[in-house]
């Protein structure tokens, strides 16, 4: 056996290297598959794929991290990718699901609708470029505003859940309309999210906890729609509501003392 420290060490095959590239293209696949569903009036199927594009962008990230197999390619990929499947897809989504109804109340509920959703494909764009931006000195611990892969899924999971109703009448179509909006402006805010990278496995954890994974799993198969929303709508509430906690905190530890006491 050679003790030779410039030993030569066999490089890794070139499926490595194209495997997180592969999950990639399954990304961009689902959104655009997305938007051919929508158009097709499809939009359960739409919603899921836009789910099936969340799986897939999971995945490559931590492929390449685990099979060192990171490029700046990847991320230029992955990141086009990504406003495929996560801005463009869930807007269009929303669009063909409710412009054409809205519209029927009134010309300027149609123009509601459209400028809606185009504020949220350009919210995403900008997310992406502010995460490209600053990916190098970013706490990692946090997302600067909803990732726009949460954002995506409040989107497909309401159009899912809203879409099982014959006829939502205005007050879901502006709802819907109102959540896109929304969505993308969460996206763009300053607020922040965890991001669960520092995640660590061997960590332990309450026996409740263990529990609390299937359970949920088992609900979101029970009722996919409707526990997606939940899920992703919690997760974007969380830092607004956290942050009009603290300012409230503040403001009563602030307060001047009441008269008389």
């Amino acid at each position: 056996m050679s003790t030779d420290p410039q030993e030569y060490v066999r490089p890794r095959g070139r499926g490595i290297y194209l495997l997180p590239n592969l999950l990639t293209t399954g990304c961009l696949f689902s959104g655009f598959y997305a938007v051919v569903a929508a158009i097709d009036k499809h939009f359960a199927y739409a919603g899921m794929a836009v789910f099936a594009a969340m799986i897939f962008d999971t995945l490559d990230g931590r492929i390449a991290r685990l099979t060192r197999t990171e490029s700046t390619f990847g991320k230029e990929y992955d990141s086009l990718a990504d406003m495929v499947s996560f801005g463009v897809a869930p807007a269009i989504v929303a669009y063909q699901w409710g412009v054409v109804r809205i519209a029927e109340y009134g010309h300027h509920w149609g123009r509601f609708g459209w400028l809606a959703c185009f504020f949220y494909a350009v919210a995403a764009a900008l997310r992406l470029a502010r995460f490209n931006a600053r990916a190098a000195t970013a706490d990692k611990r946090y997302f600067e505003g909803l990732p726009s892969p949460s954002a995506a899924a409040i989107v497909a999971a309401f159009v899912w859940f809203v879409s099982d109703w014959h006829e939502p009448g205005l007050t879901g179509l502006i709802a819907a309309f109102v959540v896109t909006a929304s969505a993308g402006a969460l996206m763009v805010s300053r607020f922040g999210y965890p991001s669960f990278k520092q995640f660590d496995l061997d960590r332990r954890i309450r026996f409740v906890y263990m529990l609390l994974v299937p359970l949920i799993f088992v609900l979101i198969a029970i009722e996919p729609s409707t526990m997606l929303l939940a899920v992703f709508g919690t997760y974007a509430l969380s830092a607004p509501l956290l942050w009009v906690g603290r300012r409230l905190r503040r403001a009563v530890r602030g307060a001047p003392p009441a008269a008389g006491a």
